[in-house]
């Protein structure tokens, strides 16, 4: 037996319960993980209202953690028992102390990251690198717009788009955050209680414009992120954190300067375990030539994750979160 945070039905922070769960021996291509981490997304809390399925329940949350292998499955050849190992994605179910994970999906963690660093980067800065790298591949010289820069995400983007030489403009909720953000990279922190984004990236663009923005926002950011772009510029809608972007007309990208627009996943960005590798370890290499600081501002206990998403949903939270085991 083993304890995890299980959801029986959809709904507040309150559906979390700590609870004991059987843990089966790992089957074949599979490793146990003792955790020591576990990583705070809001993937998390779509998972736990039913905005993303989660299949039958009751259910275990959480796709982001980081520990140590405790046993091997059949077939795991790339892996052996104390490996310091770290994974983000499917399959959910890391609010728990100990779990089974397919073994290609797991990275093993290089000198200078612990596990508690890890799993507070995994999602989030592998999020950024494809972003940043792949999605758009950003350039010395071009000026981005980051919705949310003093979060996980976007602290992460902000200094990899200042390590390649891009002027950052960010959008935060408060003076204490734009501190934040302007530490991490960010050239032009706007706070959107006081003022228009759109205006104020216009101002500071000249009136051209951004090349790409990153919306992890959705629904409240998102008309106002298509203004802020230059002709024939990207809007990357990557997250919904105010709620999904509603359905829209087409004929407005062309309105609006021949617009693109993607909705891009992580998942989808590390299908392959080739994939994987290369996006982990081009954040690892970041992180550990301090190019990028993983920034953990908050901790909490496992069994206290109803706690951590009142927080995150309230826009508490800055920089990355851990629950603790």
């Amino acid at each position: 037996m083993t304890k995890a945070i299980r959801i029986h039905q959809h709904g507040g922070p309150d559906c979390l319960r700590w609870e004991e769960v059987e843990l089966a021996d790992p089957g074949p291509g599979q490793v146990r993980l003792k955790q020591h981490a576990v990583g705070l997304n809001f993937i998390d809390v779509y998972h736990r209202t039913g905005l993303y399925p989660v299949g039958p329940l009751p259910a275990i949350i959480g796709m982001e953690g980081a520990g140590e292998v405790s046993a091997l499955g059949e077939g795991v050849a790339d892996f052996k028992i104390g490996d310091q190992v770290a994974y983000a994605m499917a399959p959910m179910g890391s609010y728990a102390e100990e779990r089974l994970y397919p073994a290609d999906r797991l990275v093993k963690l290089p000198g200078g990251i612990d596990t508690k660093k890890a799993a507070a980067m995994m999602l989030q800065g592998m999020t950024a690198e494809y972003l940043i790298r792949r999605t758009y591949p950003v350039k010395a010289g071009e000026t981005i717009l980051v919705h949310a820069a003093a979060g996980g995400v976007g602290l992460i983007l902000c200094q990899w788009a200042k390590h390649i030489g891009a002027t950052v403009i960010g959008t935060v909720g408060s003076a204490a955050k734009a501190e934040l953000a302007r530490a991490h990279g960010c050239d032009h922190p706007i706070i959107y209680a006081n003022e228009d984004f759109q205006k104020r990236t216009r101002e500071l663009t000249g009136g051209k414009g951004v090349s790409v923005v990153y919306d992890g926002i959705g629904k409240d950011t998102f008309d106002g992120s298509l203004d802020c772009l230059a002709p024939r510029g990207m809007m990357v809608s990557f997250g919904n954190a105010s709620g999904p972007v509603p359905p829209f007309e087409l004929l407005k990208l062309s309105q609006k300067g021949s617009l693109f627009i993607t909705r891009p996943s992580l998942a989808a960005y590390t299908s392959t375990r080739a994939e994987l590798l290369e996006s982990s370890s081009a954040l690892f290499d970041l992180v550990q030539k301090g190019a990028v600081k993983i920034e953990i501002n908050q901790t909490y206990a496992l069994k206290d994750a109803a706690s951590a998403h009142r927080d995150l949903e309230a826009r508490k939270t800055t920089g990355s979160t851990v629950l603790l085991t």
